[in-house]
């Protein structure tokens, strides 16, 4: 990774911290992502007192619940560097009861989904021109417990939580086929996966009730460590192992098979143009898609049947 500039979206904490971490030790120049600006700038001297001064790491930040932030940060990322290798959508969350943000947009959806999107849509144009690059999105096998209703992705009709985190966790897994697709002979690939269940500060102050708090401390003699959580993000960032694999989903550094909703070409094309509709507002122009991207093509059917 030395000489490879990378973006680690939610990295105060948790598998984002080490995933982190990981790139960084292996010689990436690592843009450290939170919210605020003293939390990443935090989280980067956190880092370095783990790792050493010689890890070459720099804070960016971008509150998820304002659109408007996410634009900003992506303006950040595209003014300190010259090259972006890597992106790891790896921040999210879990929220009770239903709430809106000020965008209008139900909180889960947008920060697990609608954010990342918009991230990733507006580095776009920097890891093209950075080719060979890579998409690295944490999904969750809880999206195996969902079906998406491109009529009420806003959860209007009914709000449970467990069952909105995976209809968004689903989203990106769907996100990141049709991102392949449109992908397809650019040199940069798209992957997602899941970490495994980890004992992080996810869902645990408040955000996502005290039922879930409690079902995570009961839980957590059975969890993984974020290190071990990290494994499979920092591998798909980094191994030359996946460097032409696109359009998959991964656990524990394996191929693995999704539900069949989330292997639906149609499906994630349509939530892709609702979710282009959606953020209509704050996209801007459009990435310079590759000519191979407008057809389903090999790298897409390979990733479908996974």
């Amino acid at each position: 990774m030395v000489g490879r500039v990378v973006l680690v979206t939610g990295a105060r904490t948790g598998i984002g911290f080490e995933t982190a971490l990981g790139l960084a030790e292996r010689g990436a120049h690592v843009l450290v992502h939170a919210r605020r600006a003293e939390q990443a700038e935090r989280t980067v001297e956190r880092l370095r007192q783990i790792g050493g001064d010689g890890l070459s790491l720099e804070p960016v930040w971008g509150d998820f619940d304002h659109l408007d932030e996410v634009v900003a940060l992506a303006e950040q990322v595209l003014e300190r560097t010259e090259a972006l290798h890597v992106l790891v959508n790896n921040a999210g969350g879990i929220f009770a009861p239903r709430q809106l943000t000020d965008d209008g947009f139900e909180r889960t959806l947008q920060v697990d989904h609608l954010a990342p999107f918009l991230l990733t849509w507006r580095l776009l144009p920097r890891l093209l021109a950075s080719a060979p690059a890579r998409v690295v999105t944490v999904a969750s096998t809880a999206h195996r417990q969902a079906r998406l209703d491109l009529d009420d992705l806003q959860s209007e009709r009914s709000y449970r939580t467990f069952q909105v985190y995976a209809r968004a966790k689903l989203a990106n897994i769907l996100f990141t086929r049709e991102l392949a697709r449109r992908l397809e002979g650019s040199r940069v690939t798209a992957n997602c996966l899941h970490p495994g269940v980890v004992w992080t500060r996810f869902g645990r102050d408040g955000d996502a009730g005290a039922a879930f708090d409690w079902l995570m401390r009961l839980a957590r003699p059975l969890l993984l460590t974020p290190r071990k959580g990290a494994r499979t993000s920092i591998y798909l960032a980094s191994s030359p192992e996946v460097e032409e694999t696109s359009g998959a989903y991964f656990a524990r550094c394996r191929p693995a098979r999704s539900s069949r909703a989330a292997r639906d070409p149609a499906l994630a094309r349509a939530l892709w143009d609702r979710t282009e509709q959606m953020l209509a507002p704050w996209l801007g122009p459009p990435p310079p898609w590759p000519a191979a991207g407008d057809a389903l093509g090999e790298v897409a059917r390979r990733g479908a049947s996974k």
